[in-house]
C-alpha cells in the first residue's frame, strides 16, 4: 500500500522513497528512469508489461508535467492493460483502491514536477 505522497517523496509499506518508482504487487522498483524524464516511452514500461497487470496507474508528477503519448496508450491497450493517467497524488489513491478491490495493478510514479 502507498501510505503517503508529497512532492519528491512517497511512503510505501513503511519505507520512504525519494526517486521515481514502479510499485508492483510484490515489490518496488526504485530509481525508475525513463528515456526522457517528462515523456513516457514504451520501453520505459518493459518491467510492467512483463508482469501483465490488469491496470497500470501512471502518476505524472506533483503538477502533472510527465506526458503519456498516444503510442504508449495504444501499445498498452494492445497488451490488454488498462491505463489510468493522473497526477501522482490521485494516482496513489487510485492504486490503493484498485489494490484493495483485488485487481492486479501496478503504479509507475513520477514523484516531482
Amino acid at each position: 500500500m502507498i501510505e503517503s505522497y508529497s512532492f519528491g517523496r512517497v511512503v510505501i509499506d513503511g519505507k520512504v522513497y525519494s526517486s521515481d518508482v514502479i510499485v508492483f504487487p510484490d515489490r518496488v522498483k526504485v530509481g525508475w528512469w525513463r528515456r526522457e524524464g517528462h515523456r513516457l516511452h514504451i520501453e520505459d514500461l518493459n518491467d510492467v508489461v512483463a508482469v501483465k497487470p490488469e491496470v497500470l496507474v501512471v502518476g505524472t508528477g506533483y503538477v502533472g508535467l510527465m506526458r503519456v503519448p498516444d503510442e504508449v496508450r495504444v501499445f498498452l491497450e494492445e497488451q490488454g492493460i488498462k491505463l489510468i493517467v493522473e497526477r501522482t497524488r490521485k494516482a496513489c489513491e487510485i492504486f490503493n483502491d484498485l489494490l484493495k478491490s483485488g485487481k492486479k495493478v501496478v503504479a509507475a510514479l513520477h514523484l516531482t514536477c
